[in-house]
């Protein structure tokens, strides 16, 4: 199989790359940045706000994962631009899946559910008319292209609502501050962090079942055993922040200095997915929960000199 993949420089783009050339799949990369992890990925710098289809690597492509994106919520809050630039970079991949008949993945967001209060979510739940944030608006305009261009161009497509996805290649935190990695660094040096939201309730998902879960896609969609859906990708149960700061140190032998603060804007407060669709149809069954992830993460940043 030959995979296009956008943003293969970033978290799931490099771990996702490296597990299909692992198993022998032809991958090429696109990303406006190098990757700071390996120089494995055969990679296309290209900006694809401002591509058009011919910049695009030459195909032909079995199918095209889109990840490329902004993807912190606050700080599209504070700057609403990159939200747009989220849905255009979408588009133009969209658009090179359009004119080459290229089945298309895309790595959606629980955020597009927004706040919500019931236990669990599924794929239906979301709420289109009401968006949390711009980062949930540029999640929620990608689908509705998605799904626009299946029905007017036939294009096949899967899309992935991710959910707090960490693990390998998650600590770059001079890129993106991620919550998960920025505590661990923080608490490893005895150094105060913040929560944001002591109620908060998340489903973290371990890189590697998210990485697997998009591989089952991958595998029936270029089959053609499944096209055209929309699936929770997760662990399937919640925690809050203050469980994963006790996980963290726990596994890392410290006494968290910890102070709370009210959620900022645009941040959700509760998500647990339903994830008995992926189960269904891609027999996807996740395999660490936060207690063995988190430890798993620290012995990577450690090994990776980032502790």
């Amino acid at each position: 199989m030959r995979v296009l993949i956008t943003g293969s420089s970033g978290q799931i783009g490099t771990n996702l790359a490296l597990a299909l050339m692992e198993r022998g799949d032809e991958v090429v990369g696109i990303d406006r940045r190098p990757n700071t992890w390996t120089d494995r990925i055969r990679t296309v710098n290209l900006d694809l706000n401002r591509a058009t289809v011919e910049d695009f690597p030459p195909g032909p492509f079995d199918v095209i994962v889109h990840l490329a994106a902004y993807a912190k919520v606050f700080e599209l809050v504070e700057w609403p631009h990159r939200a747009l630039e989220n849905v255009n970079v979408c588009f133009a991949a969209l658009e090179f899946a359009r004119r080459t008949g290229t089945p298309f993945v895309f790595g959606s967001s629980r955020e597009v559910y927004g706040d919500i209060h019931r236990h669990v979510t599924e794929e239906a739940a979301a709420d289109f008319v009401v968006a949390e944030s711009p980062y949930s608006a540029s999640k929620i305009a990608g689908e509705a292209f998605i799904y626009s261009f299946a029905q007017c161009y036939d294009l096949p497509y899967l899309v992935f609502r991710f959910s707090n996805v960490y693990g390998r290649y998650d600590n770059d935190l001079e890129r993106m501050e991620r919550v998960l990695p920025l505590f661990m660094r923080k608490i490893s040096r005895d150094e105060p962090i913040v929560v944001y939201g002591r109620e908060k309730v998340f489903d973290f998902t371990y890189v590697d079942d998210c990485i697997d879960g998009i591989c089952r896609g991958l595998d029936a969609l270029v089959a053609g055993r499944i096209a055209n859906q929309t699936i929770n990708l997760a662990y399937g149960q919640g925690s809050t922040l203050v469980d994963a700061v006790n996980i963290i140190g726990l596994a890392l032998g410290r006494t968290p200095k910890v102070t709370f603060e009210p959620a900022r804007p645009g941040e959700v407060m509760r998500y647990v997915a339903d994830i008995s669709k992926a189960r269904q149809l891609l027999g996807y069954d996740p395999q660490t929960p936060l207690t063995a992830g988190i430890p798993k993460a620290i012995a990577w940043a450690r090994q990776h000199g980032s502790l």
